[in-house]
């Protein structure tokens, strides 16, 4: 999907993370605070991670699945992108686990 210039979603996201344009929903922040994710974990894995899922249809927001690192940590981080005001909300964020997903934590386990 391509977000404002031509830039692709990714790199988007990466600009706006890396200027701090990084906003918390209340249900992240608590689901951060239970899981032991902070918010400098949140921008890394956003500045170094890619999109492996699009939501370009969810309300009010179009949203992403980010796969990221934190160090050694993966963690997926659901964000939404306001376009219009250049400001990524993190909507959750969690270690994802082998259980759920395949190795590499791109794909979700097929069942």
């Amino acid at each position: 999907m391509k977000g404002v210039h031509g830039m692709n979603s990714m790199e988007l996201l990466r600009e706006l993370a890396r200027s701090d344009k990084i906003a918390f929903k209340k249900h992240a922040l608590l689901r951060m605070h239970q899981r032991g994710i902070s918010a400098e974990e949140i921008k890394e894995a956003l500045m170094e991670g890619e999109v492996i899922e699009e939501y370009p249809e969810d309300k009010p927001l179009p949203s992403f699945l980010v796969l990221g690192y934190a160090g050694e940590r993966p963690l997926h981080v659901v964000v939404a992108l306001d376009l219009e005001e250049r400001m990524i909300w993190v909507i959750t964020a969690y270690e994802p686990s082998i259980e759920m997903w395949e190795e590499g934590f791109r794909r979700r386990v097929k069942r």
